[in-house]
């Protein structure tokens, strides 16, 4: 459907809105100017005089005057400087207050609505701005009528007026299109992010971090990847010690690497992977292990003087060195730590804090455990045979199931 403006020949007041449809003929549209105008028209005119004779030369918003069989006159408001598409604007404007009550804008009846985000007009249509995120902003404004709580000032031609950066509503409002987040090269991501929480489009939010997080330039806080690690051990040669003293891998996914030797001294590894890693003879003196995965791990002869491993999971890990290293935990701080079915036979836990730790099935047999803190420690299925457990807090211990029986001496204070 078309819509066109009739104005009689020579003027451009009192004009009418006429619909045209493809079924529409010539005769169709000079009776409805007949019965709109009052005139007996007969001549359709272009604002250029030329005679209109084909019903398939109409477009959209075309503005004609009808002639009762005079010759074409020139509307005597109509000046050079003002384009005949103007006056149909003017007149569409005037017509759509008609219609609009109050302060409500016409566009509320309409699917397609019109903003002007910060002096740049944006065409779009009531379902892209609200199908994404029903809580947002944008659907509050341009909801449906009868819930729409939210109602925008609009400019002299009837767009919405949003005082925002056009640069970053640009790719937010292609978002809302597809539901892709494409940004050109030249684009600040953190720019689009603010106006995605302007905006209140919390799907946005989480890609726009993302992306910022990526493009971070790394400093000296930022943590060491497994990319960088790797790339590290293929360039230490094998008869060198690589040395990662104080070092941050937060997070990182180590799991599987062969990284025996390594000095961890001082690093920072809370939350990390490194389930299935050979890190025998490592030294993670004073490290921070906290909530990091360790199950399965091969730590013969490994070295966590004082290290924090409160939460961490260490099922299945390996800590007995045929060659008679034994490795080292007098100290360490394993709150809440799980080592179900590890093998710590002769392991050194002198003082070391194992509160409601998990320690099912492990063997412990010659384990140093003097002074630790077993505070309701759950030991069942354990084997404490010679092990030394003098002096160690036993308070709510669980010793059920025990494949050997504990000897007296070696509980006492």
């Amino acid at each position: 459907m078309k819509r066109i403006t009739f104005f009689r020949n020579g003027s451009d007041v009192d004009g009418k809105l006429v619909a045209v449809t493809h079924s529409t003929t010539l005769q169709d549209v000079l009776l409805d100017a007949r019965n709109k105008l009052g005139i007996d028209a007969q001549v359709i005119y272009t604002p250029q005089g030329a005679i209109l004779d084909d019903v398939l030369l109409i477009r959209d918003e075309d503005v004609f005057y009808i002639s009762a069989g005079e010759p074409f006159r020139k509307p005597s408001s109509t000046t050079a400087s003002e384009p005949a598409t103007d006056i149909t604007k003017k007149f569409i404007k005037g017509h759509e207050r008609k219609m609009s009550s109050g302060t409500t804008s016409a566009c509320h009846s309409s699917e397609w609505v019109t903003l002007n985000v910060g002096g740049k007009i944006f065409t779009t249509t009531r379902s892209t701005l609200t199908q994404q995120d029903s809580t947002s902003m944008l659907a509050r404004m341009f909801g449906d009528e009868k819930t729409v709580t939210w109602h925008s000032s609009v400019d002299e031609s009837g767009a919405y007026l949003i005082d925002r950066s056009p640069r970053y509503f640009e790719p937010i409002l292609n978002y809302l299109r597809h539901g892709q987040l494409v940004l050109d090269k030249d684009i600040n991501p953190q720019g689009v992010l603010e106006e995605a929480r302007f905006f209140g489009l919390t799907s946005l939010m989480d890609s726009l971090e993302e992306i910022i997080e990526k493009n971070q330039v790394p400093d000296d806080r930022t943590p060491i990847t497994r990319r960088e690690l790797v790339l590290r051990l293929l360039s230490t040669p094998t008869n060198k010690e690589l040395r990662c003293q104080g070092m941050n891998f937060t997070g990182a996914n180590l799991s599987k690497l062969d990284l025996r030797y390594i000095n961890f001294k001082y690093a920072i590894l809370k939350n990390a992977n490194l389930a299935g890693a050979n890190l025998s003879y490592c030294n993670f003196e004073r490290a921070d292990l906290n909530k990091t995965i360790l199950d399965s791990a091969n730590l013969l002869g490994v070295k966590m003087l004082c290290a924090n491993l409160e939460g961490a999971s260490l099922r299945g890990c390996n800590f007995e060195d045929p060659a008679g290293s034994r490795a080292n935990l007098e100290g360490a701080l394993m709150k809440n730590v799980n080592l179900e079915g590890s093998q710590l036979a002769g392991v050194n836990l002198r003082v070391a804090t194992l509160k409601n730790a998990n320690l099912q099935n492990c063997d412990l047999r010659g384990a140093v455990l003097a002074g630790a803190d077993l505070e309701n420690c759950d030991l069942s299925g354990c084997d404490l045979q010679e092990a030394n457990l003098r002096g160690a807090n036993l308070k709510g211990a669980a010793f059920e199931l025990m494949l050997n029986p504990l000897h007296m001496a070696q509980a006492v204070r």
